[in-house]
């Protein structure tokens, strides 16, 4: 049985609307500079990451090499997709697809797939692929991916499991809201196989992250805990927040994109709705130069911003211009919300040409609760950001 939605959200409206009425001062050719700097750091990095991938985050503004081991591998497989959509070079596609087969064991072997993120790693890597090339390699291995992501589905809680082992007692029944964003994985094998368990436990997830992720004032949790024996909701509480009661920016982030890829492939208009009111949210809480803070309820003052939140708020802005009627009259201001974010990243948080500086987008924020990538770049970061920039200079096809 379907559970529905049993809450009412709060809608702030966009409070300040004169500071998004008119489109900013940021061209296509301003836009295909910006993806000319972010080419020259995947050059500056490939040699070393074709059979390596890049840490999550920096440590003193450059990547160590990794192996397909954390939860972010598939931002730089997918910015190598990006890169290979943008250039036609197929040196991007060769590297993309010498990194399949350590995605491939990753799933064969079960290393460290104890986690959501199976999302983020196979829809920007092995979903990609087959969408960009048709290869069915790809695709074989991503459909592996969703029947493990569905292994994580608590049926009378109605959420997928966030990560930790699915038999211990003090790691079940956690949601988070990034899983918003690992749906599309789910939603897509049902897709290509025909089978309707994938969509509808990624829709059972999406509706119970509205009725508890999600606040009365359009603000979120990070996490979530359900009683996954019994369904129950037990309480909401942040892992990187200020605090349990406030609101992480990424989190929001997250929510404003996460929720319009659930209505893509639902067409259930309450999600769309809701993405509106978190949006509204997260909008009347920027600083002057449009770049959030690391958690939404500072706007001012000295914290650290986090240039990778703005750039995911970015790409959910501009999906969302993609999925709204025409006629709705905020489509205006997100456009041009999305893009006066993009502008203030592009010229005031970007990192130089210097090998030093290994990362695309300074100034982002990992975890500031165990000072980890505290104003450093992040793989996500840099992602998101190439994403938004491509979507200002292409009509660009969904990996997601």
């Amino acid at each position: 049985m379907i559970k529905q939605i049993n809450k009412t959200v709060t809608d702030e409206g966009i409070q300040r609307k004169e500071r998004y009425a008119s489109r900013p001062a940021f061209s296509r050719e301003d836009a295909e500079n910006a993806i000319r700097h972010v080419l020259k750091k995947i050059d500056q990095k490939l040699p070393r990451f074709t059979e390596q991938f890049p840490a999550p985050c920096t440590t003193n503004l450059l990547y160590e090499a990794t192996e397909n081991l954390e939860w972010t591998p598939g931002f730089w497989t997918g910015m190598l997709w990006l890169a290979y959509e943008v250039t036609g070079d197929t040196k991007y596609r060769e590297v993309a697809e010498i990194q399949l087969a350590s995605y491939q064991e990753r799933i064969e072997k079960r290393i460290m797939t104890n986690t959501h993120d199976l999302g983020f790693l196979y829809t920007l890597s092995c979903m990609a692929a087959y969408k960009l090339t048709g290869n069915q390699e790809a695709r074989t291995i991503a459909l592996k991916a969703a029947d493990l992501l569905l292994e994580r589905f608590h049926e009378k809680a109605g959420i997928i499991q966030a990560w930790g082992d699915l038999t211990n007692p003090r790691q079940r029944g956690r949601m988070i809201i990034d899983c918003n964003m690992n749906l599309s994985l789910l939603y897509w094998a049902s897709g290509e196989t025909g089978d309707l368990k994938y969509k509808q436990a990624a829709y059972q997830h999406i509706l119970q992250a509205y009725n508890y992720i999600v606040r009365d004032d359009a603000s979120t949790y990070h996490t979530f805990y359900m009683n996954p024996e019994t369904g129950e909701p037990i309480k909401g509480d942040t892992h990187q927040g200020f605090s349990d009661e406030s609101c992480w920016s990424r989190g929001q982030a997250w929510g404003m994109y996460g929720f319009p890829l659930s209505y893509l492939y639902t067409k259930d208009e309450q999600l769309l709705s809701l993405s509106k009111k978190l949006t509204h949210y997260f909008l009347n809480r920027l600083p002057e130069d449009d770049v959030c803070y690391w958690d939404l309820i500072f706007s001012e003052g000295d914290e650290e911003r986090d240039s990778s939140a703005a750039a995911i708020a970015a790409c959910g802005l501009l999906e969302m211009v993609k999925q709204l009627p025409v006629l709705d009259e905020d489509c205006m201001y997100y456009e041009h919300a999305a893009i006066e974010i993009i502008s203030s990243l592009s010229k005031h948080y970007v990192s130089s040409e210097d090998d030093a500086e290994e990362g695309v987008l300074l100034h982002s924020v990992y975890n500031k609760n165990f000072n980890h990538g505290v104003d450093e770049s992040c793989m996500w970061g840099d992602y998101f950001y190439f994403e938004a920039l491509v979507r200002l200079t292409k009509n660009w096809t969904l990996y997601w």
